[in-house]
This record gives structure tokens, C-alpha cells and sequence, in this order.
């Protein structure tokens, strides 16, 4: 105890000096506490005690005690708020639920990817789609979604550190810890593996390469070049170019049919108006993640512009090339190249004029409706949904299975009906009125079926067949005859 005491007594004497020195206790002057000059006096008749200089010196130590013991609570309590933000800064995984798991693996787009896909495989029509099987639709399109989760489930391990930058992607489930690396590899592995393997029991070897070659593409390619080179959007765009292909060889088309090929370059060509839109809007932010786009090296807009518009007059020829290559009949050069392609080009050019975030913004929106749109005027147009299908065709199906493809085909045909109700052109190509092209021998009956653009053909033909017949014949009467011979 005595040795307690003095510790706090010399504690408690250095407080003393401490708080004379910093001005916290009144000074006296020494002779006042009973010292005198010389070194002597008396305690008791000192004006000013030292005892109350002790008393003071004591009330001192105890408030800075209570100092201590309050700085010491205050810095336990900020070091629980930096533990707390050390917590934020590096999340710790926690258990993940299904918008987690939605989210890691981009559901609206797989759906998007889905619609294409679908797409594709419908566009063989039902001659075709009466070869094939409901099962072989399913596995194509669950195939093409899991295989579509796996890449995107890959860039996002990959470019986690990169979304942490960014605002629009702040909140992705591996960046705020919601789900762990380890966890998102193995949703990644587990949904690539299932994909390529409902592909390939489900499809055909095609279809397989093509689906498993997409996510290596996506997480593979593209993922690395998105930092590096403005090179990674036309690589991506041959990604999302590559789903209504499978669909096509998976209802049993080739990989090098005209429909195949129109229906990819489709899916390319769209993609750029649609994400350039959206690139420019998003521009500062992939700037922070520090991603190699147009639109961050495009501080004025004209390439962005440029690549819009350019673009939009590459898909606006589709149509017109679908028409020439009878894939399609001539009316989908009327709605699809000129209203449909001819709204988006409006839109474009807007942009064009005025480089803002809300005309960007309209061009992205525009390309969310004009995809189904494109793709319900190709199937309508589709010469393929104009054939019928055999009976022994449809005898190679189950029952469920024709009567759906029979359906199908009956909906379609009402829409085409209704569709030609609505068109003038149509109307005046009909047979009730009589139309017909050519005079006396050449008079040749329209086909309810056909448009103005078929009739400007079939009488340009007629009127070229017309006049070769009338040269040959001037050339006969022309050319001299030769002298008869002589007997």
C-alpha cells in the first residue's frame, strides 16, 4: 500500500507541475504557501496553503483520469467504426440466395440470349421444325442459358476489382460479398458444364461447339480485351451474334444457310447502336473502371455517332438483301428496311445533332423494342412459314407435338391474313379485283400473295422478255436473205 501511495503521490506531483505549468492552477508565489525566502515558515500561517494547492493538484488528476478514461473509450469506439469499415471495404461472403445467383449470372440478358435463340430455331419453319421435336427445342434453349450464366458468371470473377470502381456495377453480388470467388468458379464451372452437356446429348455437335466455344469467347477474349483494346466491342458483338445460330442448326439448318447468316449478321449489326447508346451514357463510369471503350476516348461524340448511324444503315440493308435472296418476301423490305430501320435511323440522328445523354438514352431504348419487332417481321415474312407441312411429316411427331406445330402454324397465318387486310398493296394484288400485268399473250394474273415489289419485278421481266422478242424479230426482217441457188 505504502508503495502504491507514493506512486500516486509522485504521480499526482508531476500532474501538480504539469497543470502549474500549462496555467490549468492559479500561480503564488512561494512565500504565500509558507516558504519563505530563505527557505523557511509555517504551514499553518501561509495565505495560501499549500494544501489547497494539493487539493487542486489532486481534483486535476482526477479529471485527467476521467480524460484518460473517456480518449480510451473514444478510441475503442473508433476502432470498432474502422473494424466496421474495414468490414465494408473488405465484405466477408455470406450465404447467397437466388437474386444473388440471378444476378451473377445476368438473367435478363440469358433471357435475351433465349428470345434469339428461339428465334433461330422457329425460323426454319414448320417443314422443317416437323423433323424435329420439342425436347431438341428445350435442350437448345436451356442448353444456350446455362452456357450464356457460365460466361457471365467468369467476367464477373474476372473484372470484380474493375466493378468495384464503377456506380453501375457497385452493387454486383461479388462486390458486395453477397457471394465468394470460390462459390461464383463453381457456379461458373457447374452451369458451363450442364450447357455444353445439354447441348450436346440434346442438339447436335454444332450446336455443342458453338454454345461451349461462346462462353470461352465471352469470359475468354472479350474479358481481356475490355481493358486493353476499344477492339472488345466487335468482339462481343460476335458473341451475342452467335445464339439465333444455334437455334438454326439445332432445328436441324446448316451453319452456312443464308437464313443462318442473315440471322447472325442480324444480332451483329444491332448490337452496336444498342451499346453505344448505352456506352455513352455510362461513359464516366467505365472511365473508373478503367475500360478501353469508344465512348471514353470520344470526349466530342463524332465516332460514337458515326458508328451508330453507320451501323444502323448496315441493318437497315438486311431486309432489302433477305428480299433479293428470297428468304423473306418482298414486304419485309417495306416494314423491316423502311418504317422499322427508318424509325432507328431517325433516333440515331438525333443523337447525332446533339450528343446528349437523353437522345442516347432514346436510341437505347429504341433498340430494346426493335429486336422483337425485326425478329416477329422476319418470321411473318419468312417464305420457310409460307410452306406447308406434309402429313407424313407431321406423322413422324408425337401427337402434342403436331398439334402445337399445327397451331403455330394457324396463329401465323392469321397474323399474315390480318397483315394483308391492312395493306393496301396487298389489297390491289388480290384476285377478286383482276390485276394483272403484260397485254394479249404476255397477260399474266397476280398472285394474291404478292406486293407492288413483286409486281414492279414480274413487269420488268415481262417487259424485257417483250422487247428481246421484238429485236430478234427486227433482226430477221433486217439481216438480207441469201441468192437461191442456182439449179
Amino acid at each position: 500500500m505504502a508503495s502504491s501511495s507514493a506512486i500516486l503521490t509522485g504521480r499526482r506531483v508531476r500532474l501538480f507541475w504539469h497543470a502549474v505549468s500549462a496555467g490549468k492552477i492559479n500561480r503564488r508565489p512561494l512565500g504565500a504557501i509558507g516558504i519563505g525566502a530563505h527557505g523557511s515558515g509555517s504551514w499553518a500561517a501561509a495565505s495560501y496553503p499549500l494544501s489547497r494547492y494539493l487539493q487542486q493538484a489532486a481534483s486535476f488528476s482526477s479529471a485527467a483520469s476521467d480524460d484518460d478514461e473517456r480518449r480510451s473509450k473514444n478510441t475503442a469506439a473508433a476502432g470498432v467504426v474502422a473494424n466496421d469499415a474495414r468490414d465494408v471495404s473488405t465484405p466477408q461472403p455470406r450465404t447467397p440466395n437466388l437474386s444473388h445467383l440471378a444476378e451473377l449470372s445476368k438473367a435478363r440478358l440469358s433471357a435475351l440470349v433465349v428470345s434469339t435463340t428461339a428465334f433461330g430455331f422457329l425460323s426454319v419453319g414448320p417443314t422443317a421444325l416437323a423433323l424435329t421435336s420439342l425436347p431438341t427445342f428445350a435442350a437448345a434453349s436451356v442448353g444456350t442459358a446455362l452456357c450464356a450464366s457460365s460466361a457471365a458468371t467468369f467476367n464477373q470473377v474476372l473484372e470484380v476489382e474493375r466493378d468495384r470502381q464503377m456506380k453501375r456495377t457497385g452493387n454486383r453480388p461479388l462486390v458486395t460479398g453477397a457471394v465468394s470467388r470460390e462459390a461464383a468458379v463453381g457456379l461458373g464451372c457447374l452451369t458451363g458444364a450442364s450447357g455444353g452437356l445439354m447441348l450436346g446429348l440434346g442438339t447436335d455437335p454444332v450446336t455443342t461447339m458453338l454454345g461451349v466455344g461462346n462462353i470461352g469467347l465471352y469470359a475468354g477474349l472479350y474479358t481481356y480485351l475490355k481493358p486493353r483494346s476499344e477492339i472488345n466491342t466487335w468482339v462481343g458483338a460476335v458473341v451475342g451474334a452467335i445464339p439465333p445460330v444455334m437455334g438454326w442448326t439445332a432445328a436441324g439448318g446448316s451453319i452456312t444457310d443464308p437464313e443462318a447468316m442473315l440471322l447472325g449478321s442480324t444480332l451483329f449489326l444491332w448490337q452496336f447502336p444498342h451499346f453505344f447508346a448505352l456506352n455513352w451514357m455510362y461513359r464516366a463510369d467505365y472511365k473508373r473502371g478503367g475500360f478501353a471503350m469508344v465512348a471514353v476516348n470520344d470526349p466530342n461524340g463524332d465516332r460514337t455517332a458515326s458508328i451508330m448511324k453507320r451501323y444502323g444503315l448496315y441493318l437497315a440493308s438486311l431486309p432489302f438483301i433477305s428480299t433479293a435472296l428470297e428468304v423473306t418476301s418482298p414486304m419485309f423490305a417495306i416494314d423491316g428496311g423502311i418504317l422499322l430501320n427508318g424509325y432507328a435511323l431517325y433516333v440515331a440522328s438525333k443523337f447525332d445533332k446533339e450528343r446528349s445523354n437523353a437522345n442516347a438514352r432514346k436510341v437505347f431504348l429504341t433498340s430494346l423494342w426493335y429486336l422483337p419487332c425485326a425478329m416477329m417481321l422476319f418470321l411473318l415474312h419468312s417464305r420457310r412459314w409460307h410452306e406447308e407441312a406434309t402429313e407424313e411429316d407431321e406423322l413422324t411427331l408425337k401427337d402434342e407435338d403436331s398439334s402445337l406445330l399445327i397451331s403455330m402454324k394457324k396463329g401465323m397465318n392469321k397474323i399474315q391474313s390480318k397483315g394483308r387486310d391492312l395493306c393496301i398493296h396487298e389489297a390491289l394484288a388480290s384476285d377478286s379485283l383482276g390485276v394483272s400485268i403484260g397485254s394479249e399473250m404476255n397477260k399474266t394474273p397476280i398472285d394474291g400473295s404478292k406486293c407492288p415489289i413483286s409486281l414492279g419485278k414480274a413487269a420488268a421481266a415481262n417487259s424485257v422478255s417483250i422487247a428481246t422478242k421484238e429485236e430478234i424479230e427486227l433482226r430477221e426482217e433486217s439481216s438480207p436473205k441469201g441468192p437461191s441457188p442456182e439449179s
